[in-house]
Formats: C-alpha cells, sequence, structure tokens
C-alpha cells in the first residue's frame, strides 16, 4: 500500500508543542515534510529542532483567512498539503461557562477550524484523487468530559465531523481518521486542573498519562493503515462498549464517579 506520510507534504496545527509537535517530529521521521502552524512565536524554535523538512507558520489557524494564508504558506513552502492534521485544541470554560464569547472561542478552535480547514482543502483533494484529514478529538468526544460542558460538546462535535468526512469522500480517494486519546502528558493536561482540577483528575485517574511521543507513533502507524478511530489508550473502547449498551446505567455511574471526584 502506498504510504501516506513518506514524500508527502502535510500541515500540522498547533504544533509548537505537546501531542502537535510530536506528531511533526515523527512525520518528519518517516519522510514527510510538514509546516507546524501555531499561534505561539516558540513554534520556530520547535521547527528549527527538527531540520529542513519543518516550516513554521505562526498564525490563527481557527479564522478563515488564517487557514487560507496557512495553505498558501504550504503550497509555496511544500508545494502543497497532501494531509492536514487538524490538532490545535483548548480547554475553554468550566462546567456550563460564563458568556457566550467563552462559547464562541472554543467552538472556533476545537470545531470549526476543523470546518473551515476541510472547506479549503476537500475541493483541490477530490481533483488530485487523494487527501488526508486527521482530527485531534479526545476520549471526550466518545464519552464526555466531567468538569467542562465546552470541552465535550466540541469533542463530540470534531468526532462527528471526522466520521462525516470519512463516510463522504471515501469514493474520492480522501481519507480521515480522528484522534481520541486520554491523559497526555502536555500543556493541555495542566490546563485541565485551573477549574479546581474536576477535569484534570477525571482525566488522570481514568488512565495512564501518556507521553505525547508514545501517541505521535500510534497515531502514525494507524494513519499508515487508514485507521479511522484513533484510541492511544485501548480501554476507552471498553469504556465506550459500556456507554453504547446501557447509556442510563453509564450517565448514572458517571454521576457518581463526579461526585467522588469532587470529594477528592
Amino acid at each position: 500500500m502506498t504510504s501516506h506520510v513518506s514524500g508527502k507534504s502535510v500541515i500540522v496545527t498547533g504544533a509548537a508543542g505537546g501531542i502537535g509537535a510530536a506528531l511533526a517530529a515523527e512525520l518528519i521521521d518517516r519522510g514527510a515534510a510538514v509546516v507546524l502552524a501555531d499561534l505561539s512565536p516558540s513554534v520556530a524554535d520547535t521547527a528549527a529542532a527538527l531540520g529542513s523538512s519543518a516550516h513554521a507558520w505562526t498564525g490563527d489557524v481557527s479564522s478563515v483567512a488564517g487557514i487560507s494564508e496557512l495553505i498558501a504558506f504550504a503550497d509555496d513552502r511544500l508545494g502543497g498539503v497532501d494531509a492536514y492534521f487538524a490538532n490545535a485544541g483548548i480547554i475553554g470554560p468550566g462546567m456550563l461557562g460564563d458568556s457566550d464569547e467563552d462559547w464562541d472561542t472554543i467552538i472556533d478552535v476545537n470545531l470549526r477550524a476543523h470546518v473551515r480547514a476541510a472547506q479549503a482543502l476537500v475541493p483541490r483533494w477530490q481533483e488530485a484523487g487523494s487527501g488526508y484529514f486527521v482530527a485531534t478529538a479526545s476520549a471526550a468526544g466518545l464519552l464526555t468530559q466531567i468538569g467542562s460542558a465546552a470541552y465535550s460538546v466540541t469533542k463530540h462535535a470534531s468526532v462527528g465531523f471526522a466520521e462525516w468526512l470519512a463516510m463522504t469522500y471515501r469514493e474520492d480517494g480522501i481519507r480521515a481518521s480522528v484522534i481520541c486519546p486520554m491523559g497526555v502528558n502536555t500543556n493541555l493536561l495542566d490546563a485541565a486542573g485551573t477549574d479546581g482540577g474536576a477535569a484534570q483528575k477525571a482525566v488522570t485517574s481514568a488512565g495512564t498519562v501518556l507521553e505525547a511521543e508514545e501517541v505521535a507513533t500510534i497515531v502514525v502507524d494507524a494513519v499508515e493503515d487508514e485507521q479511522f478511530l484513533i484510541l492511544p489508550h485501548p480501554e476507552v473502547l471498553e469504556m465506550y462498549r459500556m456507554k453504547s449498551s446501557d447509556y442510563d446505567r453509564w450517565l448514572r455511574g458517571m454521576s457518581r464517579y463526579q461526585a467522588r471526584l469532587n470529594d477528592l
């Protein structure tokens, strides 16, 4: 089977650190040329450390204008975009949030950024007969996230959008995958503790906290195999099966689990 990585031109968003930086490093190790995109200027240092196959772009990957500029940059530096890793994400507000602005921001970053990138790339991929869209969601997109409605909702939506892409454009040669990890040792996990720790405690108590490099290896292997649902923590599949087998029982159990976490 033809590689989806070696010799390919790839964009990875949210690539200044964490899973994004690890994905970029893994992709380059396997022969890809990568544009690392991030809002943080430190993405330039991350890219510089990865050598001549890495190119840094700084900007807002959640806006239409930002995505357009990013793709134009990749066209200039790499000669095109064969794959897009929509990895940028934020935790957002705790609980229900306090304002529409809180929700608007996380919906833009965690969901609309995926939609806007696909709108820009799918037509050219249809013309080329190939392309690959990889969305970083979360186990929260299959289960839920204690302590954060906005994170749960946007990650569920991210999974749904990737699923729709995979189904709708398969006959056009376009592939899609979605990554649904639990705890990964990144700044995002640290940020989950800022609301009093409910979200962070839920994640860290549910399973092993993986290193970003471990996740990147699992993800790129799965992309090469055209695997849609990528679960760096295999136990998530069993949790998902339990949820779907008896939804009401699962909800009662999650409510009790949340109460125990609040007592810690």
